[in-house]
């Protein structure tokens, strides 16, 4: 099955719901229209459909592997990722003072989506890369920016992000690893890590590591971590690669998915210790990885977008072709094509309005983190920088989980062919289940949701989202059409609960923390549904615009009927999972730990 990047719909949600002339206004983005947008969005479409794409089989079926500690990526994975370099797509939303092309991230997050779509296990490389960069560019010195951030940036070398122990996963306050001082400034650092991404591989000529470590003396938990940059290969003063630093792999995993993607385990100090160079200051090396987690759940959030995308193109073309069973209404009198009968098409338009919810939540989520990192105007920063914080959560946790039930939809459509491997299906199934995994579990973007982004304030945010949705509402009832009709009736009560879902959670979090995070994940999932469906209530209101100017008849069709759906089948939803947080925190806990 081949992929067919979606750049109308991308286009679409760049023009019309992150409104990217807008963003072209603020100084440094003047060259970044809507112009712009569609010259990028496809090229990188031309790239990933030509180049990218047809490794992902070949990366599932021939896995990366690991011999004597090195690691040979899939057949053709290594000329891939050398056009993706001399492509400069790993610079796209990088400053150009480092050879990076400065777009918002607003383009940035479609060009994402698409090589994602691609190639879930290619596309791991550049995401880790990324938030190398995003971590080096806010703390790192000026003598470290020049050493690496200019081969990071053009893609020359790749980089990684160390945080995970055998005996630290989530819990970060139980790293081990140490880094003790040199006489020269540098540190020596000793230490095992696990499941890092690309930690070794063959794809660049060196690899970056940004790694959590103890400094001696260090206070005990998350205020005792520092981070350091760990080359694989030395870097001489004129830029040059040295002597192979003491950081070696001693296994990759075997996974149940993106099995193209090498998961190290690496090995620090083995042989005298592992030359490294603190990044900021001693002691705040979480809050700079912070940095590279929060670029890395948003990409991540588009992992899911990106992985659901290529499961629905794929379940479209096999009910296309399918041919069983005819039509119920008599339409046709013998056997049809699938795509014929209204459960396939549940199904379809299922994938398809989580699809679109999700990808123009996260447009519009990246709209606000260009406005809120470059806007002249503090106040318009803020806000955007408010409203972005809040969205990450929901990009990341409600994209990825959306993810997982859209590919499992993507194996159903293909009835017994799905869970045959031939066809594909079940690849993306497969490959979809650690997103809502890695870079934080669902329950911990929900944590996050509940306790940094709706109790610390009081809900305020959360409550200035709904009155810019109330105003949605609005327009909404100034229509006669029967989608904005039927989007009103299922918009308005969702409003409803996910206020009353905020009160509770920001009246229960101190009082009764058990109560508050028992409904974190469905309070998760209420508000990714609620703010998904506002943008589709946006994106339908566009739509009955242009269709009225007569513009692209048959897209602005579907993105109507697209949008209807989602306020009937998945709207709908959001008033009972205001139940199960507000009135079902009892039942979560009501069971003694040994009946379980």
């Amino acid at each position: 099955m081949t992929y067919k990047a979606p750049v109308k719909d991308m286009l679409f949600d760049i023009r019309h719901l992150a409104q990217i002339d807008e963003i072209a206004k603020i100084p440094g983005f003047e060259d970044a229209g809507f112009d712009t947008a569609q010259a990028v969005l496809e090229e990188c479409a031309k790239f990933n459909e030509g180049v990218v794409a047809p490794l992902n089989v070949t990366g599932d079926r021939n896995p990366s592997s690991w011999k004597d500690g090195v690691v040979t990526t899939t057949p053709g994975f290594k000329e891939a990722y050398r056009q993706f370099a001399e492509g400069g797509w790993q610079g796209v939303q990088h400053p150009a003072d480092f050879g990076g092309q400065g777009l918002p991230k607003t383009i940035g997050a479609a060009c994402i989506e698409m090589i994602n779509s691609a190639n879930l296990s290619f596309s791991l490389c550049p995401l880790l890369t990324d938030g190398a960069i995003e971590a080096l560019l806010t703390a790192a010195s000026d003598e470290l920016k020049a050493t690496y951030l200019e081969k990071l940036v053009s893609g020359q070398w790749t980089g990684t992000m160390n945080l995970t122990e055998p005996q630290a996963g989530s819990d970060l306050a139980l790293v081990r690893s140490r880094a003790d001082p040199q006489p020269d400034g540098s540190y020596k650092v000793f230490g095992t890590k696990i499941f890092i991404t690309y930690g070794e591989h063959d794809m660049a000529e060196n690899i970056v590591h940004l790694v959590l470590a103890r400094v001696a003396g260090a206070p005990e938990g998350v205020k005792g971590i520092s981070l350091f940059v760990v080359p694989k290969f030395m870097v001489n003063k004129d830029g040059s690669l040295g002597a192979r630093n003491d950081v070696h792999c001693v296994s990759i995993e075997h996974k149940l998915g993106i099995k193209a993607s090498p998961t190290a385990v690496l090995q620090y100090g083995d042989h005298g210790g592992a030359v490294g160079y603190l990044v900021g200051q001693e002691n705040r090396g979480l809050e700079y990885m912070f940095i590279m987690m929060n670029a890395a759940r948003y990409a991540v959030g588009m992992q899911g977008i990106a992985i659901a995308e290529r499961a629905y193109q794929q379940a479209v073309a096999y009910a296309r072709e399918r041919v069983q069973s005819r039509p119920v209404d008599g339409s046709i009198n013998a056997s049809a094509p699938i795509i014929h009968h209204p459960d396939v098409k549940r199904m379809l338009m299922t994938m398809r309005a989580h699809i679109e919810g999700c990808r123009a939540m996260a447009s519009v989520a990246a709209a606000a983190y260009d406005a809120a990192h470059n806007h002249p105007d503090a106040q318009v920063r803020q806000q955007n920088q408010a409203f972005y914080e809040f969205l990450v959560p929901l990009v990341k946790g409600f994209s990825t989980e959306m993810s997982l039930d859209v590919a499992s939809l993507g194996v159903q459509v293909h009835g017994g062919m799905g869970f045959i491997e031939e066809t594909g299906a079940a690849q993306h199934m497969r490959d979809a289940k650690i997103l809502t995994i890695y870079e934080g579990t669902t329950a911990i973007q929900a944590n996050d949701l509940v306790g940094r982004k709706t109790a610390r304030d009081g809900g305020q945010v959360a409550k200035a989202i709904a009155a810019q949705a109330e105003k949605t509402e609005g327009e909404l009832a100034k229509r006669d059409s029967v989608a904005a009709r039927a989007m009103l009736k299922r918009l308005a009560p969702a409003r409803k609960a996910f206020l009353e879902t905020v009160d509770f959670i920001a009246g229960k979090t101190k009082v009764s923390p058990n109560a508050a995070f028992a409904g974190s994940v469905p309070y998760l999932l209420l508000a990714g549904m609620y703010v998904a469906g506002w943008q589709m209530a946006r994106s339908l209101l566009v739509a009955e615009d242009l269709l009225a100017k007569g513009e692209d008849k048959a897209f602005m069709e579907a993105k109507i009927a697209t949008a209807r759906f989602y306020a009937d089948h998945i709207l709908s939803k959001v008033p009972a999972l205001r139940d199960s947080v507000v009135d079902g925190a009892d039942s979560v806990t009501a069971l003694a730990l040994e009946a379980f």
